[in-house]
């Protein structure tokens, strides 16, 4: 296979598993699933935790100033930032449909990965170049915020700093590397903090080149936890398992309803993601709900303890993009993202039945399995020891499923939401929310409080417009 015949042959950070997407492109949507949903290796590790369904009153409240529809990483943090800001609003209130933080944050795969360079020329063929430039800037500036946050707040959700090393594979895709990376130089992008090996003896073994910069793994609960604990000493009223079925009314006059009753509002957060549709029809088709697999893998004794892996990688092959990331602070499992290679047969699966399409209870999907235990064996050779090995074997234990929200253009749509007055929105981080949100969530904060779009200072290809969705829904019908 030559460079020529690779489709979107390096994708961004995030955006992995989009290329033949659009044949599958309908406007299924739905709210998250009440039963039967899987729990992720985050979601295991925290079910005594009293968080997980919390509220704040026995009664759902009547009425509020600010109504927060999602309690991921970006519900979470939009509340506390509305709360800490020196005029917050007299009540604010987080419903949730189901745990805590149990959607697309809660089942990633750990990773805080800005994307440095590798995105710029697909960007740039949406956007421009400046707002290519703007992307991947607002990326380095996200990683940097939520890094200090932790570090400043002691949030103990076992944060790793360190390199990531994006590994091509072939002498094909480190060619379509170098030429992004040298275009996005070019075009007055910093590469100061990436370091470049193009010698295949000096690189990553079996590699055709390497490039490494600054990332991060987490426990994306713990830390959605702290923010959200800070906000309810702040005066936050979270409701979980609490769906909304609709919003009605008009301009700043809104009514949240639920089966549990409704409140209220002029100002509504649409923090939903995936689910985005369901409530705001004018984002179906264009915010596609999209399972995904993740895989954590228990390595052996031979890359255990002082031989563990301590980078996050991506492995970048013409067929597939593995994203690894072990948990380097905690238990050492090393968590599997990406696309690999068999991501086409969860995608047939998927597309199969509609209603799959927003179903999180797919656990152990073995042809997306297959594929990580075939980078274990041949890549890491895990499965074939040495003679005279000591100690445990690997284990492929465990893979779960959560639901991507993938924009129809590949960045998020965020801002105030058109021919709705009061209400707002922050959804379709196409699975890079954690290198985003920490700059997106409070921009949106200042835009509820009357800041323009502008004077946020994010990308203006993430906003929301009614020309935006015009546009995407003319391409997409």
């Amino acid at each position: 296979m030559t460079a020529t015949e690779v489709k979107d042959p390096l994708p961004p950070v995030g955006a992995e598993g989009v290329d033949g997407e659009d044949k599958y492109a309908s406007k299924t949507t739905g709210l998250p699933i009440p039963e039967g949903m899987c729990l992720s290796q985050w979601l295991l590790t925290v079910r005594s935790n009293p968080l997980l369904d919390h509220r704040t009153t026995e009664e759902l409240p009547k009425e509020a100033e600010v109504v927060i529809i999602g309690s991921g990483i970006t519900g979470s943090l939009t509340a506390l930032t509305l709360l800490q800001s020196p005029n917050p609003p007299k009540s604010v209130v987080v419903l949730e449909a189901r745990e805590l933080c149990s959607g697309a944050t809660g089942r990633n795969a750990g990773h805080c990965k800005p994307d440095q360079w590798r995105g710029y020329n697909k960007y740039k063929e949406l956007f421009g170049s400046e707002q290519a430039l703007k992307v991947l800037k607002n990326e380095q500036q996200t990683w940097e915020a939520l890094v200090e946050y932790v570090k400043k707040q002691d949030v103990k959700c076992d944060l790793w700093v360190g390199k990531t090393l994006d590994v091509l594979m072939t002498d094909d895709m480190a060619g379509w590397a170098a030429k992004t990376f040298a275009d996005y130089k070019a075009a007055g992008g910093d590469v100061s903090k990436i370091e470049v090996t193009n010698d295949p003896e000096q690189a990553e073994k079996g590699a055709k080149a390497v490039y490494a910069w600054d990332a991060s793994t987490l426990h994306p609960w713990k830390l959605v936890a702290h923010v959200t604990q800070q906000s309810l000493d702040l005066g936050l009223n979270l409701q979980t398992w609490t769906p909304v079925t609709s919003v009605t009314g008009s301009a700043d006059q809104w009514t949240v309803h639920t089966d549990r009753g409704d409140i209220t509002t002029s100002k509504v957060v649409h923090a939903t993601n995936a689910y985005a549709g369901a409530l705001l029809p004018e984002t179906k088709g264009l915010i596609r709900p999209t399972p995904h697999m993740c895989n954590r893998v228990i390595p052996p004794s031979s890359f255990s303890g002082s031989k563990a892996i301590r980078n996050s990688y991506a492995v970048i092959y013409p067929t597939g993009l593995y994203s690894i990331n072990p948990n380097a602070v905690s238990d050492g499992a090393v968590l599997f993202g990406g696309a690999a290679p068999n991501q086409h047969h969860l995608n047939d699966y998927v597309n199969a039945d509609e209603k799959r399409k927003t179903d999180d209870s797919l656990i152990n999907f073995e042809p997306v399995t297959e594929a990580v235990r075939d980078l274990g064996t041949n890549g890491f050779q895990w499965d074939t020891p040495e003679k005279g090995a000591r100690g445990a074997r690997v284990r492929y234990d465990y893979s779960w499923s959560g639901i991507i929200g993938r924009s129809a253009d590949q960045v998020p749509f965020i801002g105030a939401v058109p021919g709705r007055p009061g209400q707002w929105m922050c959804c379709g981080h196409n699975g890079h929310g954690m290198a985003r949100i920490f700059t997106c969530a409070p921009a949106l904060a200042k835009m509820v409080q009357g800041s323009s779009f502008a004077e946020t200072g994010l990308p203006e290809c993430f906003q929301v417009s009614q020309k935006r969705l015009d546009k995407l829904r003319s391409q997409v019908a």
